[in-house]
């Protein structure tokens, strides 16, 4: 297993630096950063600064949306940092949570999702491409390096367009029932676009404590409120009906959402949550606890690991990772399904 980590950029340039390197020599081989433009500082910067400061770490957007960036602006700027990082650079990306909802605009459609991911993944590739009317190439760019996209989602549309044209899925979840649900909807977009379904990585991202279990779940307790703002969505879309019930019953009774404390540890937007959902939803408890936990969710097929970072103790979770957890994974590979190219839909 992969393990990667993310930032919501409201540290200091110093921090996001000092996290950086600690992660790399922990084992961590990809470091991400939240793009949420008003709520928090301008996450390309902190990449930047990441780039200068590391050496192999891979680095993207976990996630940013094509409304707030115009996807030829991402594709230059992500192009810029393949060659500051030699070619270190990967783009996630999804529809836009709360960057477009602090605007008071909802988050864009997947057509236009589509549309912009391979945009941006053409030009920053070398390739010319056809965007609004106009022919757009990137003649500086080095044409030599491969742009990763991962795009996030939960949904039966948003995971079967991930499982055509992306290399990795985010999947915003550590249950692994719920992570097992959606990387069932990720393959078989992939096997009905001619691909091989084991092809396309699954990544779990979440918030992982340590320690004292009750403490642990308050600390973490922000990010199943998080994510409820997309299950509301999904359940307006689908109805409960087309839904897991494990993924549902908990928004039931939410009251509503404030994205001035989006992400914040503590945040009166998570009295709602319910300690199983915390459990169910996150990585908490002592080192063997989550060594179990990663372990279930390789078996549902997860590649990577991405883990939240920023609910306190950050220095210590990545020595304990580096030191106890991540050797521990090191030989534990993510659980593949059968698949022959002559198979329907190749």
């Amino acid at each position: 297993m992969e393990f990667g980590f993310t930032l919501k950029p409201d540290v200091s340039f110093e921090r996001a630096v000092g996290l950086a390197r600690l992660a790399e020599r922990s084992g961590f081989t990809h470091g991400w950063v939240f793009d949420s433009h008003v709520l928090w500082k301008e996450p390309y910067v902190l990449l930047t600064l990441m780039a200068q400061n590391t050496e192999r770490m891979r680095l993207g957007t976990c996630v940013t949306n094509p409304a707030t960036r115009e996807p030829s602006v991402t594709a230059s700027t992500l192009a810029v940092l393949q060659l500051l990082s030699k070619g270190r650079m990967d783009l996630g990306i999804g529809r836009g949570d709360s960057a477009r909802r602090v605007l008071g605009k909802p988050p864009t459609t997947l057509a236009i999702l589509e549309e912009a991911t391979q945009v941006i993944r053409d030009l920053c590739e070398g390739r010319e491409v056809s965007y609004e009317g106009a022919k757009l190439h990137l003649d500086w760019c080095d044409t030599t390096y491969r742009l990763p996209v991962w795009i996030a989602g939960y949904g039966p549309r948003a995971l079967e367009l991930t499982g055509r044209i992306a290399d990795g899925a985010i999947i915003q979840l550590a249950d692994p029932s719920l992570v097992g649900w959606c990387a069932g909807l990720l393959r078989q977009g992939a096997r009905s676009a001619g691909r091989d379904p084991n092809a396309v990585a699954v990544m779990a991202a979440a918030p992982a404590h340590l320690g004292d279990r009750r403490r642990a779940r308050d600390a973490v307790r922000w990010f199943p409120a998080l994510v409820s703002n997309h299950v509301v969505d999904l359940v307006k879309r689908y109805g409960e009906q087309d839904l897991p019930p494990d993924l549902t019953a908990y928004v039931r009774d939410r009251p509503g959402y404030d994205y001035r404390h989006h992400a914040e540890s503590g945040s009166s937007n998570a009295a709602f949550v319910d300690d199983e959902s915390v459990e169910r939803f996150c990585v908490i408890g002592e080192p063997r606890e989550h060594i179990a936990k990663l372990r279930k969710l390789a078996g549902t097929g997860v590649k990577q690991f991405n883990l939240y970072l920023m609910s306190g103790d950050e220095e210590e979770i990545l020595e304990t990772y580096g030191r106890e957890i991540i050797p521990a994974m090191k030989d534990v590979t993510p659980t593949r399904v059968v698949w022959s190219a002559g198979e329907p839909g190749s």
